[in-house]
């Protein structure tokens, strides 16, 4: 088994505090926010939960997987491999960015020792293909890594996920996260308890991710499992757009809770709550979770964890 205990261990369950505002207030709505950002300090939120069950598969091998120029993923997986010494490589979509400056996020992944290698957009989107994979794995002599697929979802890591949903049983009526890959959603909505909804509120548009999200509960449960949605109106144009509205409210609502408010995936998510609060879309006396997948890149690592009886606080009567 690989030693995961050389890395920070994680902090479970994560926070779950109430969130007094008077925008869902006023409608008799409750939120409460799920503070998976605080689960460990480099590995963030949803990206714990995804990779630690693939690095234990890994066994100690390197490891290759996918992602966008803005990825997370690659982020948090270059993060694991140097914690645990692990070797690993990012297969970056977008050929023309290899000989252009490194962004903010692909200097982090590079500067804990991710080897990146750039292909062209069509590699890209048919890079699951037998005859793709194998050309890509042979440019980067990857042939004896563990894949992680884009966003870390697979059924690995929707069964990891299934333990964000049992930490939230009977503590809201409606569990909100932001959906990339849909993996999170696919084992949230699958830990809940009955009577509880999941609502999936994606960052790219498409159209494609309730197809993708029942292929990973298939694969990772034998069928579709729990109660979920999704509303696919507030990615603002797409995956790592932000424009100034959206920039403005995360600035706010940061302000409000004392929240870094992360802005490619949780400020779509908490700004689509209130917007489907406002349109009336809770009853009066709907209690919201909102799940804190992650936090600003730059923000500093979290000191210590809100005390147990904030989180005792948020929890249903009996």
């Amino acid at each position: 088994m690989l030693p995961l205990d050389t890395a920070p261990r994680p902090r479970l369950p994560s926070p779950l505090v109430a969130a007094e505002d008077e925008r869902f207030a006023r409608h008799g709505v409750r939120l409460l926010l799920k503070r998976d950002d605080l689960v460990h300090p480099a590995l963030v939120g949803n990206k714990w939960r995804k990779l630690a069950p693939n690095l234990r598969a890994a066994a100690g091998r390197p490891l290759l997987t996918f992602g966008g120029a803005y990825s997370h993923h690659l982020r948090a997986t270059a993060t694991a491999g140097r914690l645990l010494g692990l070797a690993t490589t990012g297969v970056v979509r977008g050929h023309e960015l290899a000989g252009r400056p490194l962004n903010d996020t692909l200097r982090a992944c590079a500067a804990d020792g991710m080897r990146l290698h750039f292909v062209d957009r069509a590699t890209y989107r048919h890079k699951n293909e037998p005859e793709t994979l194998a050309r890509i794995l042979r440019e980067t002599g990857g042939e004896g890594a563990y894949l992680v697929p884009e966003g870390g979802s697979n059924a690995l890591a929707v069964r990891g996920c299934r333990d964000l949903g049992a930490e939230l049983a009977g503590a809201a009526e409606v569990v909100a996260v932001a959906c990339g890959t849909g993996g999170t959603l696919a084992g949230l909505a699958a830990g809940l308890a009955p009577g509880q909804r999941a609502l999936g509120i994606p960052v790219v548009g498409g159209g494609f991710l309730e197809g993708e999200i029942e292929t990973l509960q298939r694969s990772a449960f034998g069928g579709r499992r729990g109660s979920w949605t999704l509303d696919d109106r507030f990615h603002f144009g797409g995956y790592a757009r932000t424009p100034p509205e959206l920039l403005a409210f995360a600035e706010d609502f940061g302000a409000r809770h004392g929240l870094p408010v992360e802005t490619l995936y949780v400020a779509k998510m908490l700004y689509g709550l209130l917007a489907l609060t406002e349109e009336g879309a809770f009853a009066p006396g709907t209690t919201l979770a909102a799940v804190i997948t992650g936090r600003p890149p730059n923000a500093p690592p979290p000191g210590a964890m809100p005390q147990s009886s904030a989180q005792s606080s948020a929890q249903p009567s009996p």
